[in-house]
């Protein structure tokens, strides 16, 4: 394998095309196929490494002069000579000038992380003949730092969130986050601004729709429009984060102007790239590539932060950025390398299973399988999820693209198998009051009987629950099955009765499947209309030890449980409760809903 960073000059992208730093793609050698004795892995052979050619990753087919002049340019004057957006002034403007240069620590960090990310970002957008103060929004959505995570799920420099990154093409599963690549991730955001810039034909609402959301600030103009008020930036009535957006935007932008007008100093930079790319052909642990570099670990995550596992998988990323020279000792000292690249490969679940089943499957400890995959106790892996696992005899391949591209860990509550039963309501029973005494979800309880969270039952109405098979709800069902006898109707808080519908008419609704398989149960079952909620028993029987009691409730017409019940049927069962030959009846098997 030539892995030379010559070899970093993939076949060079069409620039005006949206993935041409998702595509880019090193020239593969061809398979190898001899493994190193005593280790079981297959390395690449013992080839003489050649002197490394540095490679601009924005235009691979451009050689870099480390010597030349323009690399002697200070890369912060760069950015000045190319300023294009209109200057904002106002009181927020001033505000975020005097927050920034009161903290003139946070500053220079700041400023010293962009130093790794600031040229390519500049080129780029060089390249594209967008305004050079967009290089510097990073410093507002991220303070340049690549692991940053917000609260809204927004992740990385850019501060994608999940369903934006989507949308251009920024790959997010178990073993990478594009979102967090440095290449991908500038490439989709100056995508999307180009985009905003186009529905917008301004730049400062093209920035607060990157905050706001494009749709926001269309409603926001048009309702300017139909006030006959101006629809710049300043005119819009925004959120207070919005508002403040671009006037941080401007505040930078007048620090990195004048520096010294703030009482600040910038570090110096120099205008070549930070890092060069280098192709990854094998399967390699994070650490072990670090390690060949000469790089530190941290040093190492900060240029590629889009690793999810402690493992590169060659499928799927198909090069690193190095610095420089840490490049150029990857390429020399990686074919030397005699021990193994990769501890770690992928393992597709075979079947639903316990962690500690996965465990002995692929001959790890159940607490390490847990961690290196996140696995929260008493949960479920379900069939057909991608676990990382260590590498063994029986698994030493390379981990395939659609493994790689696709993985997915899907979990679920290692629970008992449910059962389905209905109780009565009692008086002034709810949703909640019952879900509290069952110990049960409120959400759940509304969705089983379809009302709402905060709804309220009528006593005697019958409420659907789902309990664990096997809990004393569950035994109590079965007893109250086995002996029908009693006709008498008691409220949820006394006795819990199985539906006949649950043995007789088994299905989705009546009888969910075991937790391994479908555990989690948000809307398994349908409750009755409203005109159907008849109590089954009509009136409350009467004491064994009541006759005349027994009559008189034969005779006492009975009221409807719901729109559509007859008082006669109630005073049938009624009469036949005081006979004690009254059966109760079974709800009638629903069709299954489809979980929200």
């Amino acid at each position: 394998m030539s892995l030379l960073l010559a070899a970093c000059a993939i076949t060079p992208p069409d620039p005006t095309s949206p993935d041409s730093y998702r595509e880019t793609a090193p020239s593969k050698t061809p398979a190898i196929t001899t493994p190193t004795p005593g280790t079981g892995l297959v390395l690449p052979p013992q080839a003489p490494a050649q002197a490394p050619v540095p490679i601009d990753p924005v235009r691979p087919e451009v050689p870099v002069d480390m010597s030349g002049r323009n690399t002697q340019v200070d890369l912060w004057e760069r950015v000045r000579r190319n300023f294009g957006m209109p200057d904002l002034d106002n009181p927020l403007v001033r505000d975020s000038e005097n927050w920034y240069s009161s903290r003139p620590d946070y500053v220079a960090r700041m400023t010293a992380r962009s130093s790794r990310y600031l040229f390519h970002i500049v080129e780029e957008i060089e390249r594209r003949g967008m305004p050079s103060e967009l290089a510097l929004l990073p410093f507002i959505e991220s303070a340049f730092n690549p692991q940053a995570m917000s609260s809204a799920a927004a992740s990385g420099m850019w501060q994608f969130i999940p369903s934006t990154g989507r949308d251009y093409s920024l790959k997010q599963n178990m073993f990478r986050d594009d979102r967090r690549d440095v290449l991908a991730s500038t490439r989709a955001a100056l995508d999307y601004l180009q985009r905003l810039y186009g529905m917008f034909g301004d730049w400062q609402l093209a920035l607060a729709a990157y905050n706001w959301g494009e749709g926001s600030v269309q409603r926001a103009v048009n309702k300017n429009k139909r006030d006959g008020l101006p629809t710049d930036y300043s005119s819009l009535r925004m959120p207070a984060e919005t508002a403040q957006y671009v006037p941080k935007l401007q505040a930078v932008k007048n620090i990195i102007a004048n520096p010294a007008a703030f009482g600040l100093q910038l570090p110096a930079l120099h205008n070549h790239p930070y890092f060069v790319a280098v192709p990854i052909e094998r399967d390699i642990d994070v650490a072990v590539a670090a390690r060949i570099a000469g790089l530190p670990l941290d040093e190492f995550k900060a240029l590629n932060p889009q690793m999810n596992k402690p493992v590169i998988l060659a499928a799927a990323t198909q090069q690193v950025l190095l610095p420089y020279d840490n490049a150029n000792q990857f390429v020399r000292e990686l074919p030397r390398y005699t021990g193994p690249l990769a501890s770690w490969t992928a393992w597709v679940v075979p079947r639903t299973m316990r962690a500690a089943e996965a465990a002995q499957e692929v001959g790890m400890v159940e607490e390490e399988l847990r961690e290196i995959n996140r696995i929260p106790a008493r949960m479920l892996i379900r069939s057909g999820s991608t676990l990382l696992v260590a590498r063994s005899e029986a698994r030493m391949s390379d981990v395939a693209l659609h493994i790689a591209d696709n993985a997915t860990m899907s979990l679920a509550p290692d629970v008992p198998p449910l059962r389905r039963i209905t109780v009565r309501a009692g008086r002034r029973d709810s949703v909640s009051s019952i879900a509290h005494r069952f110990r049960l979800s409120p959400q759940k309880v509304a969705d089983w009987n379809d009302v709402r969270v905060g709804a309220t039952f009528r006593r005697g109405e019958s409420v659907v629950l789902f309990v664990p098979q096997g809990s004393a709800l569950a035994r109590q069902a079965s007893d109250d099955d086995d002996d029908r006898r009693s006709s008498t109707s008691v409220p949820a808080r006394d006795v819990v009765r199985t539906s006949t519908a649950e043995r007789s008419n088994p299905g989705p609704r009546s009888t969910p499947a075991a937790a391994r398989h479908a555990p989690t149960v948000e809307r398994t079952a349908k409750a009755p209309t409203r005109a159907s909620r008849v109590a089954s028993t009509g009136a409350p029987a009467a004491r064994p030890s009541s006759v005349k009691a027994a009559r008189a409730a034969a005779d006492k017409p009975v009221r409807s449980a719901g729109r559509g019940a007859s008082s006669d049927g109630g005073t049938r069962e009624a009469r036949a409760a005081a006979k004690g030959s009254l059966k109760v009846a079974a709800p009638r098997a629903r069709t299954a809903r489809s979980a929200r």
